[in-house]
């Protein structure tokens, strides 16, 4: 049982997270009453972490950058959330009939209306994604290529921060009857939010490749600046930040920066070496390995 104490808004908050790995899904709740839904913690408790693993959101796989801008929706407006699962739910449910009607199936007048049904309503919420996406992409773009000036100290490159599937002018209904064979032929949709890419250029190259390790991490640090400032003027008030371990790949002088940079409210930084020099901590805990049980004699 995880338990921590809040103060929101002049609110305190009680918050309990019950760690269930065998049962698969872990409980939550809020002065002592259960969430209905996750997002509900997000809206009481705002929370943004930055952790070493954000430099695959520039350099990783596409599913690293559509897990980046997802997750800054649903924490700009979490509501949102119920229309991502929507979406989640409408692949499942799609992906289930193709792999019923995939090869080796004959496919009846049944089978097409289905599909047709299915198609509609992944088209709808898959639509629906998109615009969130690229409302996210038009209010975090400007802020993260100051923020990425600030931290690499490069006062002139030009940051861009794109998302277009190449399926948006026709729209996706189209895009789905035109993959329609494909897909049954895989049994799994291939075209959709979820095969997007979200593109990052840096002087017109893509950042992916073309972009050195320490900007890249520029980039990834500049994004979550981007969305702490977007979430902190929509909240009225700061986010819970939580640095884990960020500080490590840095050299002092972007170290410095990002200290400078880092904006008023409460902050956690989790560190495995020295705590910057820079940082003036209020409080520092010391977590130290603790000796290993005995075992009992056999």
């Amino acid at each position: 049982m995880l338990r921590g104490e809040f103060e929101m808004a002049g609110r305190r908050l009680l918050v309990e997270t019950e760690l269930r790995p065998a049962a698969g899904r872990n409980r939550t709740q809020v002065n002592r009453q259960p969430l209905r839904r996750t997002a509900e913690l997000q809206e009481q408790v705002p929370v943004l972490t930055f952790q070493p693993d954000d430099l695959l959101v520039v350099k990783g796989s596409p599913g690293a950058r559509r897990d980046a801008i997802d997750g800054a929706i649903v924490s700009l407006r979490p509501r949102t959330a119920e229309d991502r699962r929507r979406l989640a739910a409408c692949l499942r449910q799609r992906n289930a009939l193709l792999r019923q009607l995939g090869p080796g199936h004959r496919i009846d007048a049944d089978g097409r209306r289905s599909l047709d049904i299915w198609d509609d309503r992944l088209a709808v919420a898959g639509e629906t994604w998109a615009e969130h996406r690229r409302g996210a992409v038009r209010e975090l773009q400007p802020r993260m290529e100051r923020f990425f000036r600030e931290l690499s100290g490069d006062r002139v490159s030009v940051v861009e921060m794109s998302y277009e599937p190449f399926w948006l002018a026709a729209g996706l209904q189209a895009a789905l009857t035109e993959a329609r064979g494909e897909d049954l032929r895989r049994a799994a949709t291939t075209v959709g939010p979820h095969r997007d890419d979200l593109h990052w250029r840096l002087d017109g190259l893509p950042a992916r490749t073309h972009a050195s390790q320490g900007n890249q991490r520029c980039l990834s640090l500049a994004l979550r600046l981007a969305l702490h400032e977007t979430m902190t003027e929509a909240a009225g008030a700061p986010p819970l930040l939580l640095l884990d371990d960020v500080f490590s790949e840095l050299d002092p002088r972007r170290q410095g920066r990002l200290l400078a940079l880092l904006p008023a409210g409460q902050i956690l930084l989790a560190t495995a070496g020295e705590v910057p020099p820079a940082a003036r901590p209020a409080q520092v805990l010391w977590v130290e390995e603790l000796p290993a049980a005995p075992t009992a004699p056999g």
